[in-house]
């Protein structure tokens, strides 16, 4: 339990602006990368954040001080993310191209110190697959393996976002890593996975 958020989620409760801005600082950019992650779109991945911190402000006095705050803010986040895709599944495909270059380094998988051209050109063909590959998920796997991979959240923390059982999140987290794992193998021949 981190009682740092706790603290400066009473103090925002009790109107203290520089305890909420705090909190917005701690979460901003990761708040960021999982709504990009899950939308693959960076202004849609920053109305998510604002959105996100708007309900919080509003919702202060529902946060209940016995779970801890990052599960209640990343629940908040995930379920906008969530509406968001729904939203936009009649009219946009999942595996639409992402803009050149938006995004690259929240995917940047190996720091190398002497890059190569042909190393960066093979490294970025490599995210832009997997990107590629997350994005082509069903919803139901998308959240879930984005929260465990690249959130490095355990199951256990993955449920209480998600509001479901950790049996489920198992199973989703397996099923998910078998379609991308399938995905993969079937586009790239299985090349390096």
């Amino acid at each position: 339990m981190n009682y740092v958020e706790t603290r400066l989620a009473k103090l925002s409760r009790n109107g203290d602006r520089r305890a909420f801005a705090e909190l917005v600082d701690m979460y901003k950019d990761k708040l960021y990368h999982l709504a990009y992650r899950m939308l693959s779109q960076a202004h849609e991945a920053e109305d998510i954040v604002q959105e996100t911190f708007l309900r919080v402000y509003t919702n202060l006095e529902r946060y209940d001080e016995n779970q801890k705050f990052s599960t209640w803010i990343y629940r908040i986040a995930t379920n906008l993310c969530i509406d968001r895709l729904r939203k936009r599944k009649a009219n946009y495909s999942l595996d639409a191209e992402m803009p050149d270059g938006e995004g690259s380094d929240w995917y940047s998988l190996l720091p190398s110190d002497e890059a190569t051209p042909e190393s960066e050109l093979l490294l970025s063909e490599t995210q832009h697959n997997i990107r590629k590959a997350i994005d082509s998920l069903p919803e139901k796997y998308k959240s879930v393996v984005i929260l465990r991979y690249l959130h490095d959240m355990s199951l256990q923390e993955i449920g209480d976002v998600l509001d479901m059982p950790v049996t489920t999140v198992k199973t989703r987290v397996h099923r998910g890593r078998e379609f991308l794992r399938k995905k993969l193998e079937n586009e790239y021949g299985g090349k390096n996975l």
